[in-house]
């Protein structure tokens, strides 16, 4: 007769083994169905075209830092230049009383007043007005000649001193802006490394749609002014510089810096920063804009090119682009301006 024996039941450790796996099995399946979907080509399209667009911004913060920067540089280079004549022109009437002193000395003795003068501490001296007139006329103007200098340098030292301060100041946010800036090309650089090849071919040819690298239709609009036409000539002969943010030309531009040194070469100098140029004439709506006028973009005013005719823009884009033609509507209009 058949035994029947029972099964030899699982052991303890494969059935947590068991039951380990398939835990884990159906939470990798959760988390690949809950998983964040790979940005569409589209997504990290609109993302670089917004860190551009915030890349602008901080270049034009930088643009108006740098500026400033320069300006206070110059400041103190003419105050320190200023301070070194002063000091020189001080020695040299410090000398002369010092030669006057010596010939006095050779005559016979030294004048007291002048020996006071020489000591440790005449301004205690100077300030005494009964002391001098005990000097000579011309002991008495050298010696007030020579205090105003002592005070006219001071002032220029402590004037120096602030300036130095400024300057400081104003390059700690240099560094910054240009950290912004930095920042943000950087965060669409890696957006755009993620995509394929195949992706990015995409976003180049959707860029390529939106925009006219040629010569386009200029209609027949005339500037308003011969510095207009001038300026607009001059952008129109960089087309294809490419765009570097904090850069003036000749060979490249950020946005505002291809408006300032286009009307620069017309004999026009033009503020350095978007938000500077807005002011710089009188505003326009869309349908008075003229060739060679400022056109401004964007609620904030970071972005600005000029008018081609014909509904086209000449200006410097973003990185990554050349100085080229593209339509107004591409960019949210804001007002033109008509440069005085």
């Amino acid at each position: 007769m058949a035994s029947h024996r029972r099964p030899k039941p699982a052991s303890r450790t494969r059935v947590t083994v068991l039951t380990a796996t398939a835990a884990a099995a159906v939470a990798l399946s959760s988390q690949a169905a809950n998983a964040d979907p790979k940005p569409s080509t589209s997504d990290v399209k609109s993302q670089v075209d917004s860190l551009n667009q915030q890349a602008e911004t901080a270049t034009q913060q930088y643009d108006g830092a740098k500026a400033q920067h320069d300006k206070l540089q110059q400041q103190v280079n003419d105050l320190q230049n200023k301070v070194a004549r002063e000091q020189a022109t001080l020695n040299k009437l410090v000398d002369s009383i010092g030669t006057l002193a010596a010939s006095q000395y050779r005559s016979g003795g030294i004048d007291p007043s002048v020996q006071l003068f020489l000591s440790s501490n005449p301004n205690d001296f100077l300030d005494k007005a009964s002391t001098l007139d005990q000097l000579s006329g011309k002991q008495a103007d050298e010696l007030k000649q020579i205090e105003e200098q002592k005070r006219t340098l001071d002032q220029e030292r402590t004037e120096a001193a602030t300036k130095l301060a400024q300057l400081d100041s104003t390059q700690k946010q240099l560094e910054q802006k240009k950290k912004d800036v930095q920042d943000k090309l950087s965060k669409a650089q890696d957006l755009l490394n993620s995509l394929t090849a195949q992706q990015r071919a995409s976003i180049d040819q959707q860029n390529r749609a939106s925009r006219d690298n040629s010569r386009p239709n200029l209609g027949s609009s005339v500037p308003a002014s011969q510095r207009a036409a001038a300026a607009l000539a001059a952008a129109q002969g960089v087309i294809g510089s490419p765009y570097v943010w904090g850069a003036t030309g000749p060979t490249a531009f950020d946005c505002s810096g291809l408006t300032s040194w286009a009307y620069g070469q017309a004999g026009v100098s033009l503020p350095r920063t978007t938000w500077d140029q807005a002011n710089a004439g009188t505003h326009l709506t869309m349908d008075q804009l003229e060739p060679g006028d400022l056109v401004l973009f964007y609620g904030d005013l970071h972005h600005i090119g000029l008018y081609a005719g014909n509904g086209m823009v000449l200006h410097a884009p973003h990185t990554g682009a050349d100085v080229r033609y593209e339509s107004i509507n591409n960019m949210p209009f804001q007002f033109g301006v008509r440069v005085g």
